[in-house]
């Protein structure tokens, strides 16, 4: 009897070995073939989110109501006999048109989700920047709203105050979920151990009672000039004015301080309208950055050019 059913159990196994044999020849011919490449049917690179918990069923399902694959028959035949690409994870995936069902299916194994970009520019302010927060793709939304002493306490922030211009300018790239907190977390960490560099390094004898007026300065810089080899000059007119009790006269610090009545032009009468960030009516710097400066504005603001100016010239 047991003859027998080792003889009845040595039968199956040579079937299940030589289907799947000739599976793995019928699938590596495949692999080259243009059959495969169109069991990706998009012809472009395609997002997909794969839940917790789903199943090898319930994914070809998904992927065959969303187009992803049009033959969900050898997508399931291909997980019988490679069991061990069903080890897939949860998370949100790029897919591109050229990848074959086992290269998706390895991509989703190991987990590597898509990353997506966020772009913080030099010289805009963070209103501007909560804004993009709000329209980039797949964050996660847990700011109650956009004013600043959310973000601060959000943030937990040492020198609440300390907020404008507080935010590291790069690309950032995140995954799907990421909280908009925690993007902003990453910024201003990098800001602040940027100031922290600047702050130390900094020239002697500079006007500047803390890291703030550095960073406001900087961000001053950033606003007055778009070229990057004027900044030193432009903050060694301003470091001169500070010197002798010389209000800066900045246009971009009265544009800050009249905020949404701004139009685009400034008037005698904006010029003349008090503002604690008009630097025409005060004397010394505002009470904060204006903008986000870049790394050459702040290294600018920390090693300013020696010049006698106290005018901006034609030509430097």
């Amino acid at each position: 009897m047991s003859a027998r059913i080792s003889h009845e159990k040595s039968v199956i196994d040579n079937l299940v070995i030589a289907g799947g044999t000739g599976y793995r020849r019928w699938c590596g011919r495949l692999e080259g073939s243009p059959s495969c490449r169109q069991q990706i049917a998009y012809k472009e690179e395609t997002i997909f989110t794969l839940k917790p918990g789903t199943g090898r069923l319930a994914l070809g399902e998904q992927l065959y109501a969303d187009k992803i694959i049009n033959r969900p028959r050898v997508f399931q035949w291909l997980l019988r006999i490679e069991p061990d690409l069903s080890h897939f994870k949860a998370g949100t995936y790029r897919f591109t048109p050229q990848m074959t069902v086992r290269e998706m299916l390895k991509l989703l194994e190991s987990g590597k989700e898509a990353q997506f970009p966020l772009r913080l520019v030099e010289g805009m302010r963070l209103s501007d920047y909560l804004k993009q927060l709000r329209e980039a793709p797949y964050i996660k939304h847990t700011l109650s709203d956009d004013k600043y002493a959310t973000v601060a306490q959000a943030l937990e922030l040492e020198n609440p105050e300390w907020i404008e211009g507080w935010f590291w300018p790069d690309t950032w790239m995140y995954t799907a979920n990421t909280t908009d907190v925690a993007l902003l977390k990453r910024a201003h960490k990098k800001m602040v151990k940027a100031v922290d560099s600047a702050w130390e390094g900094r020239a002697d004898g500079l006007p500047y009672k803390d890291k703030n007026q550095l960073v406001t300065m900087a961000s001053i810089i950033e606003k007055e000039t778009a070229v990057a080899s004027e900044r030193d000059q432009v903050a060694s007119v301003f470091i001169n004015r500070l010197r002798i009790g010389m209000r800066l006269q900045t246009d971009p610090t009265v544009i800050y301080g009249m905020g949404e009545r701004y139009n685009g032009k400034l008037s005698r009468a904006d010029l003349e309208t008090p503002t604690a960030y008009n630097t025409y009516t005060i004397t010394g710097l505002p009470p904060g950055a204006i903008a986000t400066p870049g790394a050459d504005s702040l290294k600018a603001a920390a090693h300013p050019a020696k010049t006698p100016y106290l005018y901006f010239c034609g030509r430097w």
